[in-house]
């Protein structure tokens, strides 16, 4: 199986509005509702697909019920740890004039005791024995050590478990440093990481800083890959106009997938662009279109740098 951990998962909402005016009143149709955060996206994605997917991290309060409910409607198997803060909301409004772009809202989330982390902690490492791959996404709530990232990542390593890190600022640089499989930030991720704007260049920084591989994602520009096997600049056939959200998670997806399944790396990219471009085309977050994917899968153009 492949294991996500979401340890700031989220009740995703997502409204959509024919255009967005700033201080005016909008009548609006009931919102879209899924499980939200970067790891649950992810985690949909990986079982839409056909994998077998384990998802856990933090979950609390009446949200944290809701978003539990809503995974037990998909194939995607819970292990979440219960808590006492409740589980953070989000909020998409897409304004579909004029070309679908997205405004978000996020909440902190809830603040984590020490003893929830230490139960986390216990839940990963015996996660870890059946798995095959492990996705660490998203940001951190409050009361998760900052280092947090860094931990489960040598936690993975010394069970020789691959594991993609996607993440950023002060998690993602000392994660990093933990030497993970892969890190998947996106362009100002990583330049906020090396320093540097050019995305090869500050790929090649992030390697120097303990990744093995980095695949940054360029948004319409698709996807770099820089690993010890090569390098690849992955692109789609045209941008798409929709809601962002949930599309870098779609890509992991992509990476995660393929590498489970023995796929060369510009294979892997590939399928993590044309599944990130159909989830900007897809009316939520944390879910893709099954025909624009399959239709985009053999239109991505992959350039060897």
């Amino acid at each position: 199986m492949i294991l996500t951990v979401t340890l700031n998962a989220a009740l995703d909402l997502t409204y959509r509005l024919p255009r967005l005016r700033p201080h005016a009143e909008h009548r609006v149709p009931p919102a879209v509702e899924r499980p939200g955060g970067k790891g649950l996206n992810v985690a949909r994605v990986l079982a839409s697909l056909g994998h077998e997917t384990v998802a856990t991290g933090f979950a609390g309060g009446a949200t944290g019920d809701t978003v539990r409910a809503l995974l037990a409607e998909t194939s995607v198997t819970d292990e979440f740890v219960r808590i006492t803060g409740p589980t953070r909301r989000t909020v998409a409004v897409v304004d579909d004039e004029p070309a679908g772009d997205a405004t978000q809202l996020n909440e902190i989330g809830p603040d984590v005791t020490p003893a929830e982390w230490a139960a986390f902690d216990d839940r990963y490492a015996h996660l870890l024995r059946d798995a095959r791959a492990v996705a660490l996404c998203g940001s951190l709530p409050p009361g998760v050590p900052v280092g947090a990232y860094a931990h489960l990542v040598r936690a993975a390593r010394a069970r020789r478990v691959p594991v993609l890190l996607d993440t950023s600022g002060e998690p993602l640089r000392r994660g990093i440093a933990a030497r993970p499989d892969v890190v998947k930030p996106n362009a100002a991720e990583l330049a906020a990481l090396t320093g540097a704007t050019d995305p090869l260049r500050a790929a090649v920084a992030a390697r120097r800083r303990g990744a093995h591989a980095v695949a940054a994602s360029l948004g319409p520009d698709g996807m770099l890959a820089l690993t010890p096997d090569g390098a690849w600049h992955a692109t789609p056939p045209k941008p798409l106009p929709g809601n962002p959200t949930g599309a870098g998670d779609s890509a992991v997806a992509g990476l995660l997938s393929g590498w489970v399944e023995g796929l060369a790396w510009p294979e892997r990219l590939a399928r993590a662009v044309a599944l990130s471009a159909a989830t900007v085309a897809a009316p939520a977050a944390g879910e893709y279109d099954a025909a624009v994917y399959e239709k985009l899968l053999g239109q991505v153009r992959v350039d060897q740098l």
